[in-house]
């Protein structure tokens, strides 16, 4: 079961929650190495060997040379993986390559997990489609009788630690960098990428996915799972499916060079 986006935007209007800035106006220089992580799902052991592997691969592609280097998180750190404080934790830690700048991007899965937070009941869908690993991460077991959806919201807000809530709440939702810009889900076609609206930057798939209008900039998302990076003239999409496939992926934009490097198969072609 999938969470209504309108409802979302509702429930952000009514309780106040984190709306990210528009754009990130201190963009890396033109010499950036620029690495774009795809959908992490809960998924810690995934995330440790692929931040070795862009360890490893920053080492060489960088030498002696002094470029600055950022690692772009698309969204949907938490739920349906076994380990979701695990891979906060582990994103609050210093990144894997020394003195590199972190983007943490929100997903719907963030989004949701907050509405549930706010009013347990009207996001109570958050449950059927991963809020029960996530809990269950953080320590707290489902339970029944009245209100069992307000006890198990008090029970994640107790549980959750002050630097993991402040994480979730001041997630970003769009990132640019020259002619490529990062989100969750995508953008709506034919509005400019400062006209986009949270919810779609989210949620949308259609008529984004379908889409052949180059965009204004290069889009590199998550939110839909394939087989292996999505590659089109107008977008990337590197949600491999990492709680279920073990496939974690990341984008390496190297200048005007694209490459991939990924957890658990070969490297996709």
């Amino acid at each position: 079961m999938v969470l209504r986006a309108g409802f979302l935007a509702r429930l952000r209007q009514r309780f106040g929650g984190a709306t990210a800035a528009l754009d990130s106006r201190s963009e890396p220089g033109s010499g950036a190495l620029i690495y774009a992580i795809g959908d992490i799902h809960g998924c810690a052991r995934e995330l440790d060997d692929l931040h070795a592997k862009i360890a490893a691969d920053a080492v060489q592609r960088l030498g002696a040379a002094a470029r600055p280097v950022t690692l772009v998180y698309v969204g949907d750190y938490i739920d349906r993986g076994p380990d979701s404080a695990g891979v906060i934790d582990r994103l609050l830690a210093p990144p894997p390559v020394s003195g590199a700048e972190r983007i943490f991007l929100r997903g719907n899965h963030e989004d949701a997990m907050l509405a549930f937070l706010a009013d347990p009941e009207a996001g109570a869908e958050w449950l059927d489609y991963g809020g029960l690993e996530t809990l269950s991460s953080y320590g707290v077991s489902p339970g029944g009788g009245p209100l069992w959806r307000h006890k198990l919201s008090e029970g994640l807000a107790a549980r959750l630690p002050a630097p993991h809530r402040q994480f979730l709440e001041t997630l970003r939702d769009r990132w640019s960098h020259g002619g490529y810009g990062f989100v969750h889900a995508g953008i709506r076609p034919g509005l400019a990428w400062e006209a986009q609206k949270t919810d779609d930057l989210l949620w949308i798939r259609e008529p984004f996915l379908s889409s052949r209008t180059r965009f204004d900039r290069k889009i590199i998302h998550g939110h839909t799972i394939t087989d292996r990076p999505d590659v089109r003239p107008n977008r990337v999409g590197i949600d491999t499916g990492a709680y279920h496939s073990g496939i974690l992926t990341a984008l390496v934009i190297d200048g005007d060079v694209e490459a991939f490097l990924q957890t658990g198969a070969p490297v996709a072609s």
